[in-house]
């Protein structure tokens, strides 16, 4: 296998994978259907790579059965970005990075499980438009964040700048013109 070339291809990623502490999935996206083509096979993955990463936090990089996995933690979830073992390590950390801050800015840093859950239909949201069917489509949680299209209600009015404050009125007293 040595000296061998690989051919290039836009599949950098396998899956990713969101586990909470106690090391249950969360958030589950398997891209590659013949790596683990049953839930029980996914299953049993999971379990050995939170086995394998939760010990060493600090890490952000672990082959596992052949993978390449980019990891990321903080106190109560571990966000996982698995490729190929020919993969760029830096694509997938791209991807991981951008991943982790896009739901950073949607869970507003309240990175907890139960805030996760409660926003899983945005987070789901943000997956897609990261990553669609193994293919890295952003790397920039801003532009991500720009195209699941968060409305400006959703953001305290604290965190908005006096320009969104105002397009949001505007947008209001259009609205209440038309009805």
């Amino acid at each position: 296998m040595e000296g061998m070339l690989w051919e290039p291809t836009l599949y950098t990623v396998k899956g990713i994978l969101i586990m909470d502490c106690t090391g249950d999935r969360v958030l589950a996206k398997y891209y590659d259907k013949n790596v683990f083509p049953t839930s029980k096979e996914q299953r049993a993955f999971e379990k050995n790579l939170f086995s394998k990463t939760f010990k060493n936090p600090e890490a952000e990089i672990i082959n596992l059965n052949g993978l390449t996995c980019v990891y990321k933690s903080n106190v109560e979830l571990l966000f996982y970005v698995i490729g190929s073992s020919q993969e760029n390590e830096l694509m997938l950390v791209s991807v991981l990075n951008c991943l982790y801050d896009t739901i950073n800015q949607i869970l507003k840093k309240n990175m907890e499980r139960k805030a996760l859950l409660d926003s899983l239909d945005i987070v789901m949201l943000a997956v897609d438009e990261i990553c669609d069917e193994g293919i890295m489509i952003g790397a920039d949680s801003n532009s991500v964040i720009s195209r699941i299209a968060l409305r400006n209600d959703d953001i305290q009015i604290g965190e908005q700048t006096v320009a969104q404050v105002f397009q949001s009125a505007k947008e209001q007293l259009k609205w209440s013109f038309l009805k």
